[in-house]
């Protein structure tokens, strides 16, 4: 059955989108807006199927529902939990991932799980409702919410994986994985390709076993046999994650992360840092005896918001350089010694995503 908008239905869709076009001079964003029409008019014209339109118009519901959610609580830093949905509440697994949550709670990060049980429900228990997401796939078989974040407003139930692992990613300050299957794994690598090609990041990626557990331990064997060795991945790439048996030490290797260090941004071809706290001239000087090998051109500077970060309201001291924008596991260790050599900031996480 091919559906035929009426009369009254297209006459209201033309005064929508003349009202919207009208309004673009006062709205906020409107170079975007524009050009998002822009694209969706040009799309209008092609001869695209109709499943194809049903997955852009799902697709854009899915990220308007989503950017509805997480708005509200933009300026909270968040915790990403993957793991096996398949742990009963009575594995270790489950109560590390439930006491881990509760920790990273108590330092102020809110967490995203799938909303599933396992490892995901451990996360939700662990939070608490107020300090935890959902975010749901839905699926032809059950996809039923965890009892710790069901009927929450802020559980979403997402129709396609990839708008949902959009928001995973971009939602989240840093990430802890805890032993699964497949999907785990899966979330695993890709998290650190996006880190290790800069798409996603900088961000602490904490990979968690049981204490004597030898899950991640036996995972970066591989790593290390098949993929360093044969150099697959740069010798530096380790450098991008933590593996621990321990729930300090995971808080730990999450908090001290961010430290000093605040968050990144490209301004053209320079690659932005922001510190919660300035730092000496002679620790800048040492960063770039150690880090010369990262630089395209010129040296790491220190600076205040560049004139091309329009509407930044985050008023932070910065370095500033020209990143190669390869050796991310170069990038890491950057911001460790940032955080070692720094003055510890107590201040909140202002940063508008």
């Amino acid at each position: 059955m091919i559906f035929s908008p009426s009369g009254k239905e297209i006459e209201s869709l033309q005064a929508e989108v003349t009202d919207l076009i009208n309004q673009l001079p006062n709205l906020q964003h409107q170079a975007w807006i524009r050009r998002s029409l822009s694209t969706i008019a040009r799309m209008a014209g092609e001869d695209f199927d109709r499943l194809d339109w049903k997955i852009i118009s799902a697709s854009l519901l899915d990220m308007e529902r989503a950017f509805q959610l997480f708005y509200p609580y933009r300026h909270i830093r968040k915790i990403v939990m993957f793991g096996s949905a398949r742990l009963s509440s009575d594995s270790p697994e489950y109560l590390m991932a439930r006491d881990f949550a509760t920790a990273i709670a108590k330092q102020g990060f809110m967490v995203i799980t799938g909303g599933g049980g396992g490892i995901m429900q451990a996360g939700n228990e662990g939070a608490g409702a107020e300090s935890s997401f959902g975010l749901n796939i839905q699926l032809p078989f059950e996809s039923d919410s965890n009892p710790f974040i069901a009927g929450d407003p802020k559980l979403l139930t997402f129709k396609y994986f990839f708008t949902r692992k959009l928001f995973f990613l971009r939602e989240s300050d840093a990430l802890a994985l805890f032993p699964g299957g497949f999907g785990t794994l899966d979330e695993t690598f890709e998290c650190l390709t996006l880190i290790q090609t800069g798409k996603f990041g900088p961000a602490p990626v904490v990979l968690i076993d049981i204490p004597g557990g030898d899950y991640w331990y036996d995972w970066n064997a591989f790593i290390d046999k098949q993929m360093m060795r044969r150099g697959l991945i740069s010798q530096n790439d380790p450098s991008l994650y933590t593996i621990t048996d321990n729930l300090d030490v995971a808080c730990e290797a999450i908090a001290s992360f961010y430290r000093v260090y605040h968050s990144t941004r490209y301004v053209d071809d320079r690659l932005v840092i922001r510190l919660k706290s300035e730092l000496s001239d002679h620790n800048v000087e040492q960063l770039n005896a150690a880090f010369s090998d990262i630089l395209v051109k010129g040296k790491i500077e220190k600076s205040q918001a560049l004139p091309q970060e329009v509407g930044d309201q985050i008023d932070l001291p910065r370095l500033v350089l020209h990143f190669n924008q390869r050796d991310l596991g170069r990038l890491y260790q950057l911001i460790t010694d940032i955080n070692t050599l720094g003055v510890n900031s107590t201040a909140a996480h202002p940063e508008q995503k």
